[in-house]
């Protein structure tokens, strides 16, 4: 892997809490800071397009991800992304040739004890090893898109059917 491009579009991943609104919102891309203090071996770079809770994302923000993943001579790439429409979006992205790997968190990564770097540690992995596609990394597995689901309740992503 030459670099990795690392795409950001928001979700819980990058969420942070305003005590005087008592509310969360998404903040800035955390992935590049993770990256850097964890000292990796690779280059990366990483464009931020959205800052959107997954819920809210529309027909064209997916297009967005789509054309701005299309126009980068990158083979590798690493989406942030949130959880509730990732399985929707990685769907949006196939046919590309190239490796997408789409992770985020279910807890904000500026807060203790969350996933955020579990999954993006096991996002980096699959990448470099994966065949071209998409694929989903959350909850230390890699999934395909078209046979996975988040389960709301039990807050995890399981096999689909």
């Amino acid at each position: 892997m030459e670099e990795l491009l690392i795409v950001t579009t928001g979700g819980t991943i990058d969420k942070v809490y305003f005590d005087d609104k008592s509310d969360f919102q998404v903040g800035e891309p955390q992935i590049g800071r993770i990256l850097q203090e964890l000292e990796v071996a690779f280059r990366f770079r990483v464009i931020p397009i959205l800052r959107k809770d997954s819920l809210h994302l529309t027909d064209d923000d997916r297009a967005l991800i789509r054309a701005t993943v299309a126009a980068q001579p990158t083979r590798h790439v690493l989406i942030t992304h949130g959880t509730d429409s990732m399985v929707e979006t990685a769907c949006a992205l196939e046919g590309l040739d190239r490796t997408i790997v789409l992770t985020g968190a279910l807890n904000p990564a500026r807060f203790r004890g969350s996933d955020a770097e579990f999954n993006i540690g096991t996002a980096v992995g699959a990448v470099q090893s994966l065949p071209t596609g998409t694929w989903i990394a959350m909850n230390g597995r890699i999934w395909d898109p078209r046979k996975v689901r988040k389960n709301v309740e039990a807050n995890r992503f399981e096999a689909a059917g």
